[in-house]
């Protein structure tokens, strides 16, 4: 290789650091990520492309999850580029109301400051002031994975868009009927002090206690409790005996028929309760009579519901026992516990304790153990809108991948609950409804909100805003229409709205797709999106879970700086398959390292060994069908063979199938056998002008379509090699906007006798390797093929010979013809219909050449024989024969075909190694 190809603008290595951040500036001073930009291309009359970025936390940094999910979805939106769709990448990123405030806590204590001690408004400038401070930082760490998002259109969950968006979609569900605010049990998080929805909680299993407690029976006589008559109660939570409204039993128990109708009296708080009988009850659990606590437990809430029992809150925010707790009020929960179990003992009514495997549930954030309490709040009536969810996926209007998660979709859709909105944090969109001293409520979505109670008049000052915020999951139900401009008749909506593909982690498709769905459908009156791309989670080598804790935690942004974002996306989407998680290894990575390596090395030679005759500034042409080879033909057929294959891959969302294709394609392909087979055309001078200039273009060809191939998987690099290349003249100046290729014609017969040479080739220095020759040792070679490979191998004979290093090679028109070379001894070499044999040579060492061959030919037939049996079982079983595609069946015929072939010839060949 000589130094033009420096001068062609590649350096001698690539070097990710000093390219790509030069490379992003150039898309950006370009405006190509805008589908309306000044640099874009797209045809306003395709349909847009559109992708509503899941917004990343605003106070996050960018972890492996992110980098798969922005990897990808601008292959994607590249893609649709590329194609001249309008497409659109809108960024966004999410206030994310708990996470945030976690976050900010641990700031405010280090400044010796408590949201307490803050108040409100002071809070909330802090919480502002802290988002502006971690806001550049997340948007930075985006473009350094080359996501090609439309910033100027850049919106934010906390913006006034956002806001308006709430505003309107929450008066607009009050006025249906479909938001209410009521009393309810809702799952209290006392570390974050909020109310937190059921996907919230992470529910598992751990080992406990299981207490029996007597309650005395009441004597109806006296009314007072029975020193002696009992029933006996089990529970897993002793503290909250003190919210205690019933006892309730199966009315099929024998062993509390008689007291079914009774009374009992709660200990320490004197509350003589009713024994009940409900079929809830299972009986065969500790003593098959149950406490009721209808204000901190679902299941009783419901028994409590059905026999009119009082509810009795004894909590507060913190987890402590309130007044309703008796002598206990102001206690810890398990402190308050303990002591119970304490007094209990004392007084003889702690009848025993045994340990208990049960399910708990915790908060997602805090870890923290929730509790069930009773709290007003403002709820979404879900079944309707989950009806229409339903009906959207069920009529394949919107479709999940994969498809195993529309069961999972289904199941919990149909057994949907009413949505808890309301948030008792301060950071969020705040619930837009207001009460007057009557009690009264009016929601309004006016930002300054309503001018008078909608009931009784009252007027703006009388009114008190609800204290609490929405769900964050809210706001964010709304993100692909809100973004685009919703509720007002925007420009962006009316075009860009519904959108194409919502790529996200399987892990929230209730958190937050079911939630878009439902809200999307019901507030536009179409589906937010068409497809649902549902990608997995990223693992450590072993398969377990990153996590700082366990020190596992790979960072994407160190990965950038040493390998390039080329690399880390290459790798991330190879092992990307919907709804799959995968296992990231540094192996993997440096593959991806290397491929990149090897594309620059590959365009470095072609660049470098242009023909002088043709101009430096020449423009990109097709080569002359004319001065074509074999070599030529074979490789533009199997460049058509990969654009179908990577199409096919995009259309069903397979973008680890791409990666692979791509990967095969360009190293083991055009790199390994396209250039080798070049170099000798290339470096023939005898060759006519018009012959290397062929083979030169269609490397260049080649080249061009692999790289636009590529570019949305590895843009960097891509970008930067197509910069260098010549270019048609209808060429923009930079990939990024250049045309998708289109599908060339095959010629099937080429590649199959190029792939037999190829073969040849192959099996020649697997021999050669298995005998231990030395490996640049030059050696005869005979070779007996098929006319049409004959022709083809003699085409190629000067790369042959350089490849197998065989010289002289020696064609024979047939096998027979092969009976002298077979006589001086050698190697024999079967590749498929093709028949060679290398020339006596030296083994490595004092081996025994003879026994290597007929050891090597013993273990092909061998293989070749467990082939062809595996194809004979096949075709013997009826079911496959009976339900596989007609294609497929008479492909491994065909199969069969040739391993018998290949069987004989491999016999015969071993049979005469053993004179």
């Amino acid at each position: 290789m000589t130094d033009a190809s420096a001068q062609a603008g590649l350096a001698k290595t690539y070097q990710p650091a000093a390219t790509e951040a030069a490379i992003y500036e150039r898309w950006l001073a370009a405006d190509v990520f805008a589908p309306d930009g000044a640099g874009s291309r797209a045809d306003p009359a395709k349909e847009p492309f559109v992708i509503i970025q899941p917004p990343p936390n605003v106070t996050g940094s960018l972890h492996l999850g992110h980098a798969q999910r922005s990897a990808v979805e601008d292959l994607m939106i590249r893609h649709a580029r590329m194609q001249r769709r309008p497409a659109l990448f809108l960024p966004g990123l999410d206030h994310a109301s708990i996470a945030a405030q976690v976050v900010l806590d641990r700031i405010l204590a280090v400044e010796g400051e408590t949201r307490q001690s803050l108040g409100r408004d002071r809070y909330l400038a802090r919480m502002r002031r802290f988002v502006d401070e971690t806001r550049p930082v997340m948007l930075a760490q985006q473009r350094r994975v080359g996501a090609s998002l439309d910033w100027g259109r850049l919106r934010f969950t906390m913006d006034e868009v956002s806001a308006r968006a709430v505003r309107e979609a929450f008066s607009r569900l009050y006025r249906e009927g479909l938001a209410y605010r009521t009393e309810a049990l809702v799952n209290w998080c006392p570390g974050d002090r909020t109310s937190v929805s059921d996907l919230e909680v992470v529910a598992g299993k751990e080992t406990g206690s299981l207490w029996t407690i007597r309650y005395h029976l009441i004597d109806e006589a006296t009314g007072q409790p029975d020193p002696v008559t009992t029933i006996s109660v089990a529970t897993t939570r002793p503290e909250t005996i003190l919210g205690d409204t019933g006892v309730a039993v199966h009315p099929e128990d024998d062993r509390y028929r008689a007291l079914i109708g009774r009374r009992a009296r709660v200990p320490f708080v004197d509350r003589d309760v009713p024994i009940v009988a409900d079929p809830v009850v299972d009986r065969s659990f500790g003593t098959g009579a149950v406490k009721i606590t209808p204000a901190h437990d679902p299941t009783d809430f419901e028994t409590g519901r059905r026999h009119g029992l009082p509810m009795v809150d004894i909590f507060d925010d913190d987890a402590r026992l309130n007044t309703n707790g008796g002598p206990y009020a102001g206690l810890d929960r398990y402190e308050a516990r303990n002591r119970i179990l304490q007094d209990l003992e004392a007084r003889g009514d702690l009848a025993g304790a045994a340990p208990h495997e049960m399910i708990i549930g915790r908060c997602q954030r805090s870890n923290d153990v929730i509790e069930p309490r009773l709290k007003t709040q403002w709820f979404i009536r879900t079944r309707p809108l989950a009806d229409a969810a339903l009906a959207a996926t069920r009529s394949r209007r919107t479709r999940i991948l994969p498809g195993r998660f529309e069961k999972v979709w289904e199941h919990w859709l149909t057994g949907i609950r009413d949505w808890n909105v309301s948030r008792q944090l301060w950071w969020g969109h705040r619930i837009p409804a207001w009460y007057c001293p009557d009690g009264h409520a009016t929601v309004s979505a006016l930002e300054t909100g309503p001018d008078a109670c909608e009931k009784c008049g009252r007027s703006a000052p009388e009114l008190t805003q609800d204290p609490d915020i929405f769900d964050t999951w809210f706001s964010s139900g709304l993100w692909p229409f809100s973004t685009l401009g919703w509720p007002e008749d925007a420009a962006d909506y009316r075009r860009y709205y519904p959108t194409t593909v919502m790529e996200t982690g399987y892990d929230i498709i209730f958190f937050w797709v079911a939630r878009m769905m439902m809200l999307g459908i019901h507030l536009t009156g179409r589906e937010p999106f068409e497809t649902v791309y549902l990608s997995g989670l990223i693992r450590d080598p072993y398969g377990a879970k990153m996590s700082k804790t366990t020190g596992n935690v790979v960072d994407p942004l160190e990965v950038i700086g040493k390998s390039g974002a080329d690399a880390l996306r290459f790798a991330l989407i190879h092992g990307a398959t919907p709804g799959n998680d995968q296992k990231f290894s540094h192996e993997r990575l440096q593959n991806a390292r290397n491929f990149a390596n090897k594309l620059w090395n590959a365009a470095r030679f072609v660049l470098g060994a242009r023909p002088s005759s043709i101009p430096a500034d020449a423009p990109r042409r097709t080569p002359d069908p004319a001065a074509m080879g074999p070599g030529e033909r074979w490789l533009q057929s199997r460049v058509a063979a990969t654009t179908t294959a990577v199409d096919r891959a995009l259309a069903d969302f397979a973008f680890a199938e791409v990666t692979r294709e791509l990967y095969e394609a360009i190293w083991n392909e055009y790199c390994d056998w396209g250039l080798e087979m070049a170099k000798v055309r290339l470096g023939d001078d005898a060759l006519p002008e018009s012959v290397r200039e062929a083979t030169w273009w269609a490397l260049v060809e080649a080249l061009d379509t692999y790289l636009r191939l590529l570019h949305p998987v590895m843009p960097f690099v891509t970008e930067a090699i197509w910069d260098a290349l010549p270019r048609a003249e209808d060429d923009p100046e930079m990939l990024i906007v250049a045309d998708w290729p289109a599908p060339g014609a095959r010629d099937e017969a080429v590649e199959a006798s190029v792939e037999a040479v190829l073969d040849l080739v192959r099996a020649v220095r697997n021999a050669r390797a298995e005998a231990r020759l030395e490996p640049g040792a030059w050696l005869p070679i005979d070779v007996s093929a098929p006319a049409e490979v004959s022709r083809t191998l003699d085409a190629l004979a000067p790369a042959v010979v350089r490849l197998a290093r065989a010289r002289p090679l020696r064609m024979h028109a047939d096998r027979a013809a092969m009976a002298e070379a077979l006589g001086e001894g050698g190697l024999s070499v079967v590749a498929g219909e093709a028949v060679a044999v290398v020339g006596r040579a030296a083994a490595a060492g004092d081996g025994d050449l003879a026994a290597l061959e007929r050891a090597r030919l013993a273990k092909e037939l061998a293989l070749a024989e467990r082939l062809l049996a595996a194809t004979r079982a096949q075709l013997a079983n009826e079911a496959f024969t009976a339900r596989a595609p007609q294609a497929v069946v008479d492909g491994v015929r065909a199969r069969q075909e040739e391993l018998v072939a290949q069987v004989g010839r491999l016999s015969e060949r071993l049979g005469s190694t053993r004179g």
